[in-house]
């Protein structure tokens, strides 16, 4: 472990135990031994002169190649700058044209500032290409390789670095997302209002106009929200994410989503707010999240027709959802008797909706718990026990016989009921009981302590659990505001396995996204949404579905290594630019000659970057890299 002083420079070997009896041994007067040492060490010396010709003409590049193969060798010298990690708002505009790196590596431009909210996957004018059927244009379509951009995507001019949390709940920059659509659309709702240089959210919405606070306090009134029990959360339809934003006080994390569509930037808001969120939609395809990994969804108004094409949305929440987790509903068609005018629906409309919810809810084997108000809570059985019966007698949905409920990266959507694992009492949960929070987060998660991981043990958690603490000791003594309250607030882990990095943040002001790539060996995303963690999955040889300056650090542990022949390795590096912030961090771990090459890419895309050793020592291969995004913009519109 290191101590106090980061560990930017390092000696290429250690004293040797005992060095005091050989100095003194060595100031013995031996001058006749002496004097043929020191003979033979100059002929030696100006023999191997001679043949290389020269200290002098040994190349950079020749030493920086030697750095590289030798694992005993650091990486770095004495006279390297530290890194700069903290943030100052603003810099000289036009692209990063301070401080470019040479010629020799080769560079990336800045993109047109037209391209300063692009999403690759989401992208409105290829989307247009396919079916709006069941909305499947919304879906992710990404671009093909010859499409791909090479430039690094610019934030718009006069962008700054966000309000800190928990001021950015209630404030974000306008020149940061510079639409005023919602403020004129949603202004009776109280979702937003533009003030001046910002946009402050009063945390209404539309079925609750007297603040997200207090409709989460009438929804503590019906289920328990403050025992732990509840810990993970789903918002469908997200709009900017005011009931996720308000339910990490209570310290419930939510995953908020909604598409890119006519309401411009929703989920753009709810990331500069600080609100873990992704752009997504239920269409055709499963949502990208392990089965039984939330313990409450919600829908407020969402406007997902839940009873139509043979109720495959709310069969789709039931697969995500948790054996006991609720479900919540407000809006349409909950309460129609008395809304139905304001709705501009017919009562038989509503009425045949809240039909349809009610029977698929019905086939998914869920208890109605309650409907007071304008709320309705659904719960699911802790079993299927009762509902295997069920399914004996009524096939409506059929039980799925889809090996993996996991499987959820472009996997088609199901309307079949997913089994859950069997039980042999009818007060069993499924799967294994959770832990409340917050013992939850280091208890050995069931799918773990079951065996259902495969090559991963409960002494593999516990061991996983050691070594991320020292990792990210390790990594505050780098980088000194890593241990800073507020500096970071979004993070990406891109590569989290178990979820030990987002473990051992868990007491800062900030969410981790865990990313399970979907190339990994196993599958241990369940094994995260166990902790009271958040996720998940992801190719990185494409696009994330999130807009550009999502995060505010982004950690890679061998991410490199796993995409090695699968993706262009610039490619990657491009999408970490695009949505990582000016003056974010990256901390990449991988083998050195891997870092070598991450390296002089970081370097013509601008960051500031330095390569250390590993917790361990010099002589470990894996090294770390620590690089910043230099601050820089759209250069101001000719407009």
């Amino acid at each position: 472990m290191a101590g106090s002083t980061p560990p930017h420079y390092t000696p290429l070997s250690k004293p040797t135990a005992g060095g005091g009896a050989a100095a003194a041994y060595l100031r013995k007067p031996k001058l006749y031994s002496l004097a043929i040492v020191t003979v033979l060490c100059s002929f030696f010396y100006l023999i191997g002169v001679w043949q290389h010709g020269g200290a002098a003409a040994t190349s950079p590049s020749t030493t920086t190649n030697l750095g590289a193969t030798l694992p005993c060798f650091t990486t770095h010298n004495t006279t390297t700058k530290k890194l700069d990690f903290a943030t100052h708002h603003s810099a000289s505009d036009g692209g990063g044209a301070a401080n470019l790196p040479s010629s020799a590596v080769k560079t990336y431009p800045p993109c047109s500032a037209t391209y300063s909210e692009y999403t690759p996957c989401e992208d409105q004018k290829r989307s247009l290409k396919f079916p709006r059927d069941k909305l499947i244009y919304r879906e992710r379509h990404c671009p093909e390789k010859k499409e791909l951009l090479k430039c690094r995507v610019p934030a718009p001019h006069g962008y700054k670095n966000p309000f800190k949390w928990p001021a950015s709940r209630d404030l974000v920059w306008y020149a940061n997302v510079p639409h005023k659509e919602l403020t004129v659309e949603k202004a009776v709702q109280n979702w937003i209002r533009f003030e001046g240089d910002r946009f402050r959210f009063p945390g209404g919405g539309t079925m609750f106009p007297n603040g997200a606070g207090a409709y989460i306090d009438d929804i503590g009134k019906l289920i328990n929200l403050k025992d732990g029990s509840i810990r993970t959360a789903i918002d469908t339809g997200c709009g900017v994410a005011s009931w996720g934003a308000y339910l990490l006080s209570r310290n419930i994390l939510p995953m908020s989503f909604a598409p890119r569509d006519t309401h411009e930037a929703q989920v753009q808001f709810a990331l500069e707010r600080g609100v873990p969120a992704l752009i997504g939609v239920i269409a055709s395809k499963r949502l990208p999240y392990p089965s039984r990994a939330f313990d409450m969804a919600h829908c407020s108004r969402c406007l997902i027709p839940w009873g139509q094409n043979d109720g495959a949305y709310l069969i789709e929440v039931d697969r995500v959802l948790r054996p006991g987790g609720y479900w919540i509903l407000s809006g349409p068609p909950i309460r129609w008797n008395k809304y139905w005018k304001g709705w501009e629906r017919s009562k038989e409309d509503l009425n045949e909706e809240q039909t349809q919810i009610e029977d698929v809810a019905k086939g998914l084997c869920w208890k109605k718990l309650i409907e007071k108000d304008d709320i309705a809570i659904w719960q699911k059985p802790l079993n299927h026990l009762n509902c295997n019966k069920l399914k004996k007698i009524t096939k409506n949905p059929p039980l799925c016989s889809v090996p993996n409920p996991d499987n959820a990266w472009y996997t088609k959507l199901e309307t079949c009921l997913t089994p859950l694992p069997e039980v042999s009492r009818s007060e069993e949960v499924a799967g294994g009981e959770l832990e409340k929070w917050p013992k939850r987060l280091n208890a050995i998660p069931p799918r773990i302590s079951k065996g259902t991981i495969k090559g991963v043990t409960p002494e593999t958690f516990e061991q996983d659990l050691k070594l991320w603490n020292r990792r990210v000791s390790y990594y505050k003594t780098v980088n000194n505001q890593f241990g800073q309250a507020g500096r970071y607030r979004n993070i990406l882990d891109m590569n989290a396995f178990l979820g030990g990095f987002a473990a051992n943040l868990i007491e800062d002001p900030l969410w981790v996204m865990n990313v399970v790539p979907v190339e990994a060996k196993v599958n241990t995303l369940g094994v995260i949404y166990e902790r009271g963690l958040i996720g998940t999955y992801q190719s990185w040889c494409e696009a994330m579905s999130t807009y550009p300056r999502t995060y505010d650090l982004i950690h890679a542990d061998s991410v490199f290594t796993l995409y090695k022949d699968r993706c262009e390795m610039e490619d990657i590096m491009l999408e970490m630019d695009r949505i990582l912030r000016p003056e974010g961090s990256v901390i990449i771990r991988d083998d050195v000659d891997t870092l070598v090459k991450v390296k002089r890419i970081a370097d013509g895309m601008n960051w500031d970057s330095q390569i250390v050793d590993h917790e361990d020592g010099p002589l470990e291969r894996e090294k770390l890299l620590f690089a910043v995004k230099l601050y820089w913009t759209s250069p101001v519109s000719a407009d």
